[in-house]
């Protein structure tokens, strides 16, 4: 019963998504109309609360009556993989995604009141035309509450994949960053509509967006890491299609951040700021229609149906259109009236802009047009690593040196006299870093140079920039040590990246119970094999112990092989030894014989930097949008 009321609480959020839209528009009292969106709003956000509450209650309870809940959910499956599966499949998902746009609608209805009533009515309005969309599409096409008549007696389980703490959080966090850049689109959008940005809107989008941003950064690095150590392959990036998809939102917001700074200080950049945050939401649109429309198959995919990618196409162009044409309308007036020379930081930042857009342009491509060829009857084109590494590496060094000029120039218009020595010094550390880095190195490529050279200019500016600032006595405010906190965290990733990519070492062999095996300055010993039950799974567990090559010991790493009792799929556990220079990767392959099984070595260096640097410019972003103060 809980369930069914569940249903009725989606469809009674979807009347308040509906007023929330409406109201708004035809009130003719903007402060009544602002208080009829905030109720609405927060209505709205209680019910759809309570729906995916009513839905998490009938995994728990194994309510297999429900058709979502028995192709998703299983009576072994543990009681915390029973309350992710929530959104481990299209119709939960999507009730997910439609649950946290109702949570920013309600912050943003109690967090707003400093704004006017009109602007702050007109913004709800738009999340609730958005909102309304969705519910729509959930009621009518991907129904979680659905039944399943004859009830059957056990469920299908949750796919064995999913079967992860990673669930927990990757899909929240990335549609977290996903629905959030709604924010930043309906903040444009309302602006456009009434004739007019201004720093106030500027000033009270970006820390929405900011949130965005983070939680986004935040679930591409937990959903690569899922991947690293899940798959067995030890990739932590493959240009997966949906992946690419969550890449694209997390690239346009990054020059949206930085185009919002202009915009903010000094009145400058709004078309650009209009454009991006459309984009922004536009992508995290597409990659909602990649996912549910059944054009691709991948691992992320979770429908195979046309019919509702062909509402979230459309969906895609009710919204976006729009907002579009109002851009178009309004661009005139959006026209920059602050001059800034060629020598200043408007450029610098003008110029990540153009990277970064050019290096979503770049994914775009190489994400829709296999699709877009197949679907014209042009064949089956496959767009691969070398493709984006071709084009992308060189965008991201651009971007690094760009991050040892852009500090250090100043608004509006700066001098070469004083800039000069700056740079100077910038380089002169840089080089001496790079130096001495390849000299510790054991090997190194011209590649690896050029990509140190780069970080180090990167992280000379930060230390030139930072000296200068104390030493005039300027102050060190939060917005500042966040920017500095993501750019370090930025170049950090971009060094693991480098590494891991170009020394990488990976073997396969055969290890007999007993056999001892060294690589990469380890000693692995195959010690036993055992088999262990768990709660829906058998495994066949790895016991290998891994010492120094003198003897010395270090770990007893346990890969695994599991076999789900509801799937003839087995799943590879990979085992790991980290630290902060290397991971030593293991994972069972498939069985020779009784003592005998395949596996797999692989060595990463300093791979665990990836997701540091991606964490480390999370904390950047918390840092700035937390209200400005002086820290220092």
């Amino acid at each position: 019963m809980l369930v069914e009321t569940g249903h009725y609480a989606l469809w009674l959020a979807g009347a308040m998504a509906f007023l929330q839209a409406l109201l708004p528009t035809f009130c003719a009292d903007r402060r009544t109309a602002c208080a009829l969106a905030v109720s609405a709003a927060k209505t709205q956000s209680a019910l759809l609360t309570f729906s995916i509450a009513a839905l998490g209650y009938g995994f728990i309870a194994n309510d297999f009556a429900v058709r979502y809940i028995a192709a998703h959910s299983n009576s072994l499956l543990p009681w915390y993989y029973r309350l992710t599966a929530v959104w481990g499949g299209h119709e939960g998902s999507l009730l997910l995604w439609i649950e946290i746009l109702g949570l920013w609608s309600a912050a943003l209805a109690v967090r707003s009141k400093a704004l006017p009533d009109d602007l702050r009515a007109k913004i709800l309005a738009v999340l609730g035309a958005i909102s309304l969309g969705f519910i729509t599409f959930i009621g009518f096409t991907s129904n979680p509450f659905s039944r399943a008549l004859p009830a059957p007696f056990d469920g299908a389980d949750l796919n064995p994949l999913l079967q992860d703490p990673g669930l927990i959080l990757h899909p929240p966090l990335l549609y977290t960053g996903y629905v959030g850049f709604a924010v930043a689109f309906a903040f444009v959008v309302a602006g456009l509509w009434q004739g007019r940005l201004d720093t106030l809107w500027l000033r009270r989008a970006r820390p929405w967006t900011l949130a965005a941003w983070l939680a986004l950064t935040l679930g591409i690095a937990l959903g690569s890491y899922w991947a690293y150590y899940e798959l067995g392959w030890g990739g932590w990036w493959f240009w997966d299609p949906v992946e690419n998809a969550s890449l694209m939102p997390w690239l346009i917001g990054t020059a949206l951040l930085h185009s919002l700074i202009v915009s903010e200080k000094r009145g400058a950049f709004l078309t650009w700021t209009a454009l991006l945050a459309i984009l922004a939401f536009s992508l995290s649109l597409i990659g909602t229609f990649l996912v549910r429309s059944g054009v691709l198959t991948s691992v992320h995919a979770f429908a195979a149906d046309p019919t509702r990618g062909i509402y979230i196409l459309a969906l895609l162009v009710a919204i976006t259109l729009p907002a579009f044409i109002l851009l178009i309308q309004r661009a005139p007036a959006l026209a920059s009236r602050a001059p800034y020379a060629l020598l200043s930081r408007e450029t610098g930042i003008l110029a990540n802009n153009w990277l970064m857009t050019g290096a979503c342009l770049i994914v775009f491509t190489g994400t829709l047009y296999p699709l877009a060829a197949d679907s014209l009857n042009l064949g089956k084109i496959s767009v691969g690593a070398p493709y984006y590494n071709r084009l992308i590496v060189p965008l991201a060094l651009a971007s690094l040196i760009l991050l040892g000029i852009g500090p250090l120039l100043r608004w509006k218009n700066d001098r070469a006299r004083r800039l000069v020595p700056r740079l100077a010094a910038v380089l002169a550390l840089a080089l001496a870093a790079t130096l001495l880095t390849l000299t510790l190195a054991d090997t190194w490529q011209t590649r690896t140079a050029l990509a140190v050279f780069a970080a180090m200019t990167a992280a000379a500016a930060i230390i030139v920039d930072t000296t200068d600032r104390l030493r005039h006595r300027l102050p060190i405010t939060r917005a500042y040590s966040g920017m500095t906190l993501a750019h370090l965290g930025y170049l950090i990733t971009a060094l693991g990246i480098t590494a891991t990519g170009l020394y990488s070492n990976e073997q396969d062999h055969s290890l007999k119970r007993g056999s001892v095996l060294d690589f990469a300055g380890y000693r692995l010993t195959l010690v036993d094999l055992e088999t262990r039950e768990g709660p829906n799974y058998t495994a066949t567990v790895g016991k290998i112990l891994v010492q120094k090559t003198d003897g010395t010991p270090v770990t007893v790493l346990l890969p695994s092989k599991r076999n789900y009792h509801s799937s003839t799929m087995p799943m590879t556990e990979s085992a790991r030894h980290i630290t902060p220079t290397h991971d030593l990767y293991l994972a069972l392959g498939e069985a020779i014989n009784a003592d005998t099984w395949a596996v797999r070595l692989q060595y990463k260096p300093y791979i665990i930097w990836i997701w540091l640097g991606a964490l480390i410019m999370a904390a950047g972003a918390a840092l700035a949008a937390l209200p400005q103060r002086k820290v220092g």
